[in-house]
């Protein structure tokens, strides 16, 4: 099949023909183009979507993303990032592989075609020429035909007509001759035309037209190939991002799977865990008290005592006054009867008390006015020593103070390291510089690890503190026994004004002295009651610390003292310096040394 032999008359349909492809090409080459367009445009979509979420620096969204799902969500917006990645790897692939090719292509074929056209309307203007010559040399052949018949019709007149003088029919024979002469020539030259354009013809049908159409032919088909290699590649361009897109997709996935609930409700105790006990039980408010009043002072006594037992025994010391309405603490028992005291003296007027369902009912759904812990503080700008956080946040926030400061001094020894080396340097070859001009900068560093050093012994005396106070639950009391009157003394003191007494008549000037005198003999007496605690180890001073409060112990540094407590998770050690010096001392103070076949002892790997 060849366009030379079954078109060989359709050349103006040929050259429309190979118009239309050349059209069709450069659609395909602006569809790509769009598409590269739109594969820049959705990237550039899906990055501005990744980074509006993405959480910002310093902000309150960077802290959120400690949270497995949120990490998950932030590998998603990084997946995402490397997903619009290849959509921008599609558009360069298709812009450098087909567009930019094929434009190179259209205008070569465009180049090709017009040169093959134009070979091919050459060969029909000579032909057309060869046409009129044979047209021209055949009208004059049947015109010196018909002149050179009139010519010898005239001399056969002539010759016939007697009147006529023999000279006459001698002109109009040599006439007729010349006539018939030229018809001869103009034969000749018309025979000679015809052979020559039937050539023309010939070879123009089945050779000069058949080559041409073939070539247009090919270059056609060659574009009917190309732009199918043109397709191929552009799904070939999708595919070999497919398996990027895959693996970002898994991340995705990957990233889901990774949620983990249970860990993400670890980190909201530990965000937001205050380190306060919980309230403990509701006291009973005895009305009918009053109606057994008796002028007998034995009765006197034993009520009171018998009131006072009521309200600190067993658990009933737990702490319910920072959440109820009034913030009051429950005053400890006075430490003896004293008119004052006596319930059958004289009363204050009593206000009407708040039906009990309706004070638990403001419990549970008013958020807690905490006012009367030395840890919190009314507004104001924050304190160096986080005092105004619950205990667990203020632990969490100086041992993440204490971290910073340690690694605030590592760079500076690391800075002091370098400078101390330069000036190595310099003493061994003088060259180089100055070892005197580094004493400056190595005097600056040396300052600054000293002041962080100190204001690391500052937050971790913090820490020590906080961690001394956590409750431990069953051996907090016990252990606080001495920080009452050193810690608890001021925060009574500042949160004096906002108290008052259940019949409103209460202050914290008349009572404060003599309620902690009884709380810390009440602990003494505790401690007196026990037996001695037989040695379960070891320890050694790492710090010089001094027991300031009651019922810690004074230790200096280096100092190896024996261990009859071990830490119960209150960040308290108790030891013993001799049989009747005993105490309590912060766990990250001393270096423990436990035995393993004493009694009670753990085992620690």
């Amino acid at each position: 099949m060849s366009w030379g032999t079954e078109l060989w008359d359709q050349f103006d349909n040929l050259e429309k023909h190979t118009q239309w492809g050349i059209d069709i090409l450069e659609k395909y080459i602006k569809f790509v183009k769009e598409r590269t367009e739109i594969e820049l445009s959705y990237a550039k979509q899906l990055r501005n979507l990744s980074k509006k979420y993405q959480p910002k620096k310093n902000s309150k969204e960077e802290e959120e993303y400690k949270y497995t799902a949120c990490k998950a969500f932030l590998s998603t917006l990084n997946e995402m990032n490397d997903y619009a990645g290849q959509h921008e790897v599609i558009s360069e692939n298709m812009t450098s592989q087909i567009t930019v090719d094929l434009m190179r292509y259209v205008q070569e074929l465009k180049q090709e075609r017009k040169s093959n056209f134009h070979d091919g309307r050459k060969a029909q203007q000579h032909i057309e020429t060869c046409w009129k010559q044979l047209e021209s040399s055949k009208r004059r052949f049947e015109r010196d035909c018909k002149e050179a018949d009139r010519a010898q019709q005239y001399f056969e007149k002539m010759d016939a007509d007697i009147n006529v003088t023999k000279a006459d029919v001698e002109k109009a024979r040599q006439q007729a001759q010349l006539r018939h002469q030229l018809a001869e020539d103009s034969k000749a030259d018309y025979s000679s035309i015809l052979q020559r354009f039937n050539q023309e013809q010939w070879e123009y049908y089945h050779t000069h037209i058949p080559t041409i159409f073939q070539k247009i032919q090919e270059m056609e088909e060659r574009r009917i190939v190309r732009i199918g290699e043109s397709m191929k590649t552009y799904a070939e361009v999708d595919r070999q991002v497919i398996p990027i897109i895959g693996k970002c997709l898994d991340g995705i996935v990957k990233a889901a799977e990774s949620i983990d609930q249970k860990n993400d409700s670890q980190l909201v105790v530990e965000a937001y865990k205050s380190g306060f006990e919980p309230p403990g039980d509701i006291e009973f408010e005895d009305y009918t008290q009053p109606m057994k009043r008796t002028v007998s002072e034995n009765s006197l006594s034993s009520s009171k005592e018998g009131k006072a037992e009521l309200k600190f025994g067993g658990k009933s010391r737990g702490k319910l006054w920072p959440f109820i309405k009034k913030n009051k603490p429950p005053p400890p028992p006075p430490a003896s009867a004293s008119p004052s005291a006596v319930p059958n003296g004289p009363q204050s007027p009593k206000q009407q008390k708040e039906p009990l369902s309706h004070r638990f009912n403001e419990f549970m759904t008013s958020k807690p006015k905490i006012h009367c812990f030395r840890s919190l503080k009314r507004g104001g700008a924050t304190p160096e020593d986080f005092s105004n956080l619950p205990p667990e946040q203020r632990r969490k926030k100086l041992q993440q103070k204490v971290d910073d400061l340690n690694k605030e001094i590592q760079k500076e020894m690391d800075q002091r390291d370098a400078i101390t080396k330069m000036k190595d340097v310099y003493l061994k070859n003088p060259q180089m510089g100055d070892p005197a001009s580094l004493d400056h900068k190595l005097a600056e560093a040396t300052q600054n690890i000293e002041k962080l050093r100190l204001e690391t012994q500052k937050f971790e005396a913090w820490l020590a503190e906080v961690e001394g106070r956590l409750p431990a639950r069953s051996e907090q009391a016990r252990r606080q026994s001495g920080m009452y009157d050193g810690q608890t003394h001021p925060t009574v003191t500042n949160c004096a004004q906002d108290r008052e007494s259940p019949d409103g008549s209460y202050t914290e000037e008349q009572s404060q002295e003599s309620e902690l005198k009884v709380l810390a003999t009440d602990f003494d007496d505790e401690f007196d009651d026990e037996e001695p605690l037989p040695a379960i180890g070891t320890c050694k001073a790492l710090y010089t610390f001094e027991g300031q409060n009651e019922g810690t112990i004074s230790v200096v540094e280096g100092e190896t003292l024996s261990v009859i407590e071990e830490d119960k998770g209150d960040g308290w050690t108790r030891i013993r310096r001799s049989e009747d010096e005993e105490g309590y001392v912060p766990t990250s103070y001393v270096e423990v040394y436990l035995d393993k076949n004493a009694k009670g002892a753990k085992t620690y790997i």
